[in-house]
């Protein structure tokens, strides 16, 4: 006699493949370097300027600020305008694709608020 298999009902997965799986998880590599969800929300919360974004993400440094920003524009999750004024001036925001990338961020965050994650916390 065999034990019948218990599977979940993950009906929103049926047409996934190998390859979108591989893509999602390079996905979360980025939004999952420290600092980078902290940037985004604060580009999403209208941060614009480098100076902004520095005193709206606790903690983060100016050299890792600088690295952060230029890993989510190569990602396409941001775009850098310099507007050529005196001083030159050098705008942030979030692409369509970094909005989205955040609102589907939202139901982890919304786990997070569920369950304890305290027993996780590092030195933030």
């Amino acid at each position: 006699m065999t034990t019948p298999r218990t599977t979940l009902p993950l009906t929103r997965w049926d047409h996934s493949d190998e390859s979108e799986c591989r893509r999602a998880g390079r996905a979360l590599e980025i939004v999952g370097q420290r600092w980078a969800p902290g940037v985004l929300l604060a580009l999403a919360r209208g941060a614009e300027r480098f100076t902004e974004v520095m005193a709206a993400v606790s903690g983060i440094s100016a050299r890792m600020l600088t690295v952060r920003l230029k890993q989510l524009e190569k990602a396409g999750l941001i775009t850098r305008t310099v507007i050529p004024t005196t001083p030159v001036s050098v705008l942030y925001r979030l692409t369509p694709r970094g909005a989205d990338l955040l609102d589907a961020l939202q139901p982890i965050a919304d786990h997070i608020r569920r369950w304890d994650y305290a027993s996780f916390d590092q030195d933030d």
